[in-house]
């Protein structure tokens, strides 16, 4: 093995447990990956500054700029965020002139809701229209039997596929903590429209008592839109829950750089995964929702929207602080992971030449 496969093997395997060998690098990879590296779309999103948000201090026309600032290619936001400041809340003239300055920093936004109720899937609807989106993430919050819970999404996104298909517009639905993978790709799969798919978020599969590599590959096909973020593992009772950490710290849990490798690769003739959107959540808490020894048909509590109350030691000022810090923290991160793949792809091609 030369020193270029072996750099590949351990950047890959980093907190697989080694269930993944990683794939041998040839030049016919490395050239598709360089391909993939140079098309990939990398998003800010709002919830790394949420506190910034929902104190006031910053507002959503300010998350445009500070996409434009790292050079990334659009925004990823939920409709509620910034409260009174969101777009939820704002008049057709405030939503032009969000439209417009986006328009103007050549940035794509995609829109965020925690439901898939008619009333709430109206609503971001209307948003989308007013600022010229096609994008939006949904993600359902019932309670009650998997069964019926599974049941009352499948009539949801029946009325959404209509939706999308009269306006004009895609939905993805995210994995959100409480379904597992398999789940969310077999209801897809149900509903087979192409303008319905999958949101990935790094780490939510765990609350589901599921790995991250496995999890991935169940949904690999229907994913579209990809919440990066770090993830610290938390055994409770018979599942997991998760603490959000920094991406790519001593800390986090998850195989970050495999994932991303996935990810890019995905779709055989062009990329598959739109967005990469960069969600740092540190210090988000979450507990598990499914258990090891669950039933067949097991009861799904009722979640609220998630939210990052304030750790301890913290007040307010300090954590909105820290959420720049954090925020840029992952860009690096993330940049230099790309970075560390293009330099092993290029190696690739110049030992060819």
């Amino acid at each position: 093995m030369n020193c270029i496969q072996a750099r590949f093997n351990t950047l890959l395997s980093h907190n697989t447990n080694g269930a993944c060998p990683a794939p041998l690098l040839t030049p016919q990879l490395a050239n598709a990956l360089i391909e993939r590296l140079e098309r990939m779309r990398l998003f800010a999103h709002a919830y790394p500054l949420l506190t910034n948000l929902t104190q006031g201090r910053v507002v959503p026309g300010e998350l445009l700029d500070f996409a434009y600032r790292h050079q990334l290619q659009g925004l990823s936001l939920h409709v509620l965020d910034g409260e009174a400041n969101s777009l939820g809340n704002m008049s057709p003239t405030q939503l032009q002139a969000f439209s417009d300055k986006a328009a103007r920093l050549g940035l794509d936004v995609h829109l965020e809701i925690s439901s898939t109720r008619k009333p709430d899937i109206d609503q971001v609807i209307a948003i989308a229209r007013a600022i010229g989106t096609r994008n939006i993430r949904v993600y359902s919050r019932y309670e009650g039997h998997l069964s019926g819970v599974l049941a009352q999404i499948e009539h949801d996104l029946r009325y959404v596929a209509g939706q999308a298909d009269l306006h004009d517009l895609f939905f993805d639905f995210e994995q959100h903590e409480e379904l597992k993978s398999h789940e969310i790709a077999q209801l897809l799969e149900r509903l087979d429209h192409p303008r319905l798919h999958a949101l990935f978020d790094f780490g939510n599969m765990i609350n589901a008592c599921e790995q991250p590599l496995s999890a991935l590959q169940h949904l690999a096909p229907h994913i579209r839109q990809v919440h990066m973020k770090g993830v610290r593992v938390v055994p409770e009772h018979n599942g997991f829950g998760h603490y959000g950490v920094l991406q790519g710290s001593t800390e986090d849990h998850l195989p970050s750089a495999r994932m991303v490798f996935e990810l890019l690769m995905l779709g055989e003739h062009e990329p598959q995964v739109i967005a990469f959107i960069l969600e740092q959540e540190n210090h988000y808490i979450a507990p598990a929702f499914r258990q090891q020894d669950e039933a067949a048909d097991p009861f799904i509590d009722y979640r609220e929207m998630s939210e990052t109350a304030l750790p301890p030691g913290y007040c307010a000022q300090r954590m909105m602080d820290d959420e720049h810090l954090w925020a840029n923290n992952q860009i690096r991160y993330v940049r230099d992971l790309l970075g560390e793949f293009k330099v092993l792809a290029q190696l690739t091609l110049g030992e060819q030449a």
